[in-house]
This record gives structure tokens, sequence and C-alpha cells, in this order.
């Protein structure tokens, strides 16, 4: 009784240690700051105001944001456009629905959700950071997720906080050796967006590199395969709402034209469009996309020289799996996801000052670029 006393009084000290003030307070400062920015930007760029605090919110809620909301309301439909969102994975309008039981409002509820996972997300990646890394780096990489230049959709209505938030939840227990919890964060994961998935090697290979070390098989790696329970249940819901379990696929190839490929094709289907468009629409939607292509790339062939081999496969899977599409879009914003490209900049910055300015310089301006696009409903990832 008494170690099942200091047990759990060594995690609840535990738990204190990952609320680091210091952190919330960057992150919502951050959040702040651009929240007033984008509100300028809207000023100045449109010509129009916003009105009312919801206002600030509503110009936000673009592309993509409108359908989780109609997901949260409505659920996954039959008929009409609406039957199309089957293309989003359901935990993220599902944790929307339920704070609009609170707040009383989709909107809000969309920005309370993403507020809660972005502060978990950056607490969560401190964390895991500190392991193997000392404070400063662990502070940088949260820096630089959070001044990365598609670092808005962290605040906003989309599911990118509360994917990385489980993502690098998962990664964390399985470091500290909790892996039915790695396992259930990871099944969670794979309900919030298709990425999830690869957890499995990621996580397998964080198996295999504690093996190496002790040579001792530990049965509990394989609650590993949990995480594909969450995968599993986004094809239940496809089976109830469409008749067959891969209905999503059939959706994104014919309304998206995404279906997967070698990804020089959808690269080179990029680097094509470029020479006909105008120049404004090359450098944001071509020139953007293949230069986060060549960023991810180079991180991910960067990461197997510098970090952890599980941090290097969760790289090479991801950049594999939006690289590998026939129409290659949203790239800067996929990239947003790669977390150990964080730790990959906050090490260099750590270093050598001069690139600590010029990342953050780089990130900066882009974040200004990219937001004040998004704001005024233009294409921005």
């Amino acid at each position: 009784a008494a170690s099942r006393v200091w047990s759990g009084g060594a995690r609840l000290r535990e738990s204190a240690g990952l609320l680091d003030w210091r952190m919330v307070a960057l992150i919502l400062a951050v959040k702040f700051v651009l929240f007033v920015f984008a509100v300028q930007a809207y000023y100045v760029l449109s010509n129009k105001g916003v009105g009312t605090f919801y206002g600030y919110l509503e110009i936000w809620n673009r592309w993509d944001a409108p359908h989780y909301l109609d997901i949260a309301r409505d659920g996954y439909v039959r008929t009409g456009e609406q039957r199309l969102w089957l293309v989003f994975y359901p935990l993220y309008p599902w944790l929307v629905r339920a704070f609009a039981l609170v707040v009383r409002d989709y909107l809000v509820a969309a920005f309370a959700v993403s507020a809660v996972a972005s502060v978990a997300a950056g607490l969560l990646l401190q964390r895991l950071v500190r392991l193997d890394h000392d404070e400063a780096v662990a502070r940088g990489a949260v820096w630089f997720m959070l001044i990365f230049p598609t670092g808005y959709f962290l605040h906003i209505g989309y599911t990118e906080s509360l994917f990385i938030a489980l993502a690098v939840g998962s990664f964390l227990a399985a470091r500290r050796e909790r892996w039915l919890l790695a396992g259930v964060i990871g099944a969670l994961a794979c309900l919030t967006r298709v990425n999830g998935l690869v957890l499995l090697p990621a996580l397998a290979v964080e198996a295999l590199d504690q093996y190496r070390q002790t040579r001792r098989f530990d049965a509990r790696w394989l609650y590993i395969a949990l995480a594909a329970a969450g995968f599993g249940v986004y094809l239940l819901v496809n089976k109830h709402v469409a008749g067959a379990y891969f209905a999503f696929t059939t959706i994104a190839s014919e309304h998206w034209y995404k279906s997967l490929t070698w990804p020089w094709v959808g690269i080179g289907e990029v680097w094509n469009s470029m020479w006909t468009r105008e120049p404004a629409e090359a450098a944001m939607v071509g020139g953007a996309e293949l230069f986060f292509v060549v960023l991810g790339l180079i991180c991910t062939v960067w990461s197997w020289f510098k970090l952890r081999p599980a941090y290097a496969v969760w790289m090479t899977g991801n950049w594999l799996l939006w690289a590998s599409t026939s129409f290659l879009l949203s790239t800067p914003r996929y990239t947003l996801i790669m977390f150990p490209l964080y730790i990959l900049f906050a090490r260099l910055a750590a270093s050598r000052p001069l690139w600590n300015a010029v990342i953050t310089v780089w990130s900066v301006l882009l974040l200004a670029l990219f937001a004040g696009q998004f704001v005024q409903g233009r294409w921005a990832f």
C-alpha cells in the first residue's frame, strides 16, 4: 500500500512539473499577438471591420474549418455536399460538439478545443525534448513550433494542435515505457488524422531501440498495436455512413483528385503548374508547396543523422504520406506536424546564434504573410 501511495505521489509531482506556467504564458502570448495581428491585417488589406469579438473568430473560419463545424453540429451525413466531409476524421469535431454543450456555440467551441490542445502540444513537446536535451533546446523547439510559418493552424478550427498533442504524448509515454498509454493515445491520434498510423512503425522502432539497450523482450510493446484501433473506428464510421469501409478514399480521389502515387509525380505536377499560373498564385501555391516539400525532405534526411531513429521514422513516414499523392496540396500545413523538425531547429539555434536569428526571422515573416492571406479568405494552406 505504501508503495502505491508513493507511486501515485510521484506521478502527481510529475504531472505538476509538466505544467510549466512560463511556457503556458508564452503560448498564450503568441496566440494573442497572432490574433491581434490578424485583425489588423484584415482591416488594412480588406478595408473592412470585423465588428464584435465574435467577428475576430469568424475571419479564421475558412476553408476546411467550416466543414469540421458541420460535422460537429450535424454529424456525418449521407446526402448533399456535406456527405463529402466524410474525409475528415471524427475526433476533433466530436470534441467540438462536446465543448459546444458548455459554451453554446460551435465556433467558440472549436477555438476552445484548439486552445487547450495548443497548450498541451507545447507542454508535451517541451517535456519530450527534455529527455534528450537541455532546457534551452526544449524551449527552443516549442518556440519554433509556435512561430512556424503555418503555426496559426495551431490556434484555429483545425486539427493540427490536437494531433500534435496526441502524437507527442504517445511518443512521451513510449519513452517513459508506459506502453498501454502510448497505444491508447496513439489510437486517439489515428481518430484525428490518417498520419496517426505512422505512430505504428515509429513506436515499433522506439521499442526496438529499447530492446537493443536491455536485450529483453517486453510484452507491453504489443500495446503499440492499439493505435490501429483508432483507424478501425474511422473505418466503421465510413461503413455506417457510406456503406464501405474505405469510402473516404473514393471521395478524396473524385473530389480532391488525391490518390497514392510516387512522390515525384505530384511534385512534378506542381512544378509544371507554376508556369501556367499568375505570378502571385504561382508563388503562394506552387512555390510555397515546393519549398516545404524540399524543406521536409532535407529535415527528414537530417533527422536520420541527428535524432532518435523513432523520430526519423516519424519524419519519413509523414513526408512520404503527403508527398506520395497525385495532387500535392497543403504541404506547408502538413509540415507543421513533423515535430522533430523543431528539435533540429532548436539544436542548430542553440549552437549557432546566427542561425537562430535566420530561422526566427524567416518563420515570423512567413507566418505574418500566410496568416494575413488566410484571414482574407485567400488560399494559405
